[in-house]
């Protein structure tokens, strides 16, 4: 018995983000994830999208759904303090948790404004504010577009999601490789299975034009360093 507890002890010794508060003016780099000083912090029970990721808007044209995701929370909360409940930490070693800015949880506001949707896989939290954003069309639910999860193992059976019809040529609009980065400021390329490791490429670097961006599943587009560190990525080494 004794030996259980002290395995217990321990195991909760290594677990630093279990019920931590951190307050901070944080340095959001998604939608869903921010460095409040220096640990990275994915918002719990929501996914938003990429930085990378593209959607339709209601006259059925491309976006970049995913960095105006990420402009829209930092014009909501800018230089504001957040507040936020950390519960443990996910596969890429961020901190899960809860966000505040002034009482408002930032989940919730994401939500609720079609930046993000309820991730049913771990929370229904939020599923009633998904509903409302798709019933008023509100951002992502404007138009047509792919649910994050989805958008990160795409293929030619992946769902497309809309809050009124879907266009006849969203599959060839939204299922394609982005090839060139969504902007000129998001030209970082992230290689997510090199020695089953996430590798990060800077312009300029040896291998940067090298790596070819024309594979779906294991291939990403980030805006900054912050950014691929916060998704799990580590800087090549050459």
């Amino acid at each position: 018995m004794r030996s259980a507890v002290a395995i217990v002890l321990c195991l909760l010794s290594f677990s630093p983000a279990l019920g931590k508060e951190v307050k901070a003016v944080p340095d959001i780099v998604d939608a869903d994830t921010i460095w409040a000083g220096t640990k990275k912090v994915r918002l719990s029970g929501i996914d938003a999208p990429e930085t990378d990721q593209v959607c339709l808007d209601s006259a059925g044209k491309t976006w970049d759904c995913g960095i105006e995701a990420r402009n829209q929370l930092r014009s909501h909360t800018t230089a504001k303090v957040w507040t936020c409940e950390l519960s443990g930490l996910d596969l890429y070693k961020r901190h899960l948790g809860g966000c505040k800015v002034a009482g408002e949880d930032i989940s919730r506001w994401l939500v609720r404004n079609g930046w993000a949707l309820a991730f049913r896989k771990y929370s229904m939290a939020y599923v009633a504010d998904e509903h409302f954003a798709q019933q008023h069309k509100l951002g992502l639910w404007s138009g047509t577009f792919i649910a994050p999860w989805d958008w990160r193992h795409r293929n030619p059976d992946t769902e497309i999601l809309g809050s009124s019809s879907i266009p006849v040529h969203a599959q060839q609009a939204l299922l394609p490789v982005v090839a060139e980065p969504p902007s000129p400021d998001c030209a970082i390329k992230g290689n997510l299975k090199a020695a089953n490791q996430c590798i990060y490429h800077v312009p300029g670097g040896k291998f940067y034009n090298r790596l070819s961006m024309d594979r779906i599943s294991d291939r990403r587009w980030f805006c900054s360093v912050a950014e691929a560190e916060a998704a799990g990525c580590r800087k090549s080494k050459i």
